[in-house]
This record gives structure tokens, sequence and C-alpha cells, in this order.
């Protein structure tokens, strides 16, 4: 059984968000969807791109992160792969654009079950 439904978003750390929407929406052209201050959304045909504020996001490496949708629901989800050894980094967080449940892949990239406010 599939635990992802699809990508739900794929968002870049960012240190000003101000110069990430410059670059993003003005030079290469994506068209903005949503903008809280610290989060913004583009649409780069059909991939949603996040940007998401921080005050350090280190030395310019960057570092995306891609936020799947779970096929089930996102508790179904991350007790599935906890039970086969995936190690999440907390419980599911909550906030007012969805809720989230961070793990890494075995090369320690971050990934992301993502769900929607309803």
């Amino acid at each position: 059984m599939s635990n992802v439904a699809g990508a739900s978003v794929v968002w870049l750390p960012v240190s000003d968000m101000d110069r990430a929407l410059q670059f993003y929406r003005d030079r290469l052209g994506l068209s903005e969807q949503q903008n809280e201050g610290e989060w913004a959304e583009l649409d780069a045909g059909g991939l949603r791109i996040g940007l998401n504020a921080r005050e350090q996001t280190g030395n310019g490496a960057g570092g995306a992160v891609i936020a799947f949708q779970p096929q089930d629901g996102l508790e179904q989800a991350v007790s599935r792969l906890r039970e086969e050894g995936v190690q999440f980094a907390g419980d599911i967080s909550e906030h007012p654009w969805g809720r989230v449940a961070a793990f890494k892949d075995p090369d320690g990239n971050d990934l992301q079950f993502y769900e929607p406010p309803k």
C-alpha cells in the first residue's frame, strides 16, 4: 500500500523573503499563489514551490524539503512508517497552515508529510 498520494510542495529555506520572491517571482517568472510573510508559495507549472523564511540558512548551501501528501491520513502514514523503522523528528506539529510530520531519507535529506487545514 502506498503511503504517498503525491508531492504537496517542495520548499526552500530562505534568509530574505523579499530577495527570494524577487528571484523566483520576478526573475524566474513563477506565479505567486500565497504570501504570508514568513511563508510564500509560487506555481512552477503545476509544482508548488514554497519559500520558508529563516533567520539562518547556513552558508548558502540551501536545503530543499519535499513535503508529501499522505495517502490515507497523516496519522496512518506516520504510524506505518514508524513500524518500518523510519525515525520522525518529534510528533505531528500543528500550524495555522496545516499539519506536518518531519522525517529524513536514508541519506539525511529532509522530508515531510503535510496535511492542509480542514
